[in-house]
């Protein structure tokens, strides 16, 4: 696999963490790095993918009212809570 060379400025309080973690795990900072990365990048995908779905959703007409979401949130409270609104 082809690897590009990303330069970026860290805090060094996160440097250091990232170092203290290299050590503790005994792999090289860029490891570790690539590993932050890569999770980083999955869950602003996920994230992305999971806003265009509720989009989707929303401009389909497949919404809770907020008044009935509200009372059941204020009923959680109580001895008798409400069903969750469908």
């Amino acid at each position: 696999m082809e690897t590009k060379v990303i330069t970026a400025h860290v805090p060094l309080p996160l440097a250091e963490k990232v170092d203290e973690l290299a050590a503790r795990l005994e792999r090289p900072k860029g490891w570790i790095v690539k590993q932050a990365l890569a999770a980083w990048i999955d869950q602003e995908e996920e994230r992305r993918r999971l806003t265009l779905e509720a989009l989707a959703d929303v401009d389909a007409g497949r919404v809770i009212d907020h008044e009935a979401v509200r009372a059941w949130a204020e009923s959680l409270d109580t001895d008798k809570p409400l069903p969750a609104p469908l």
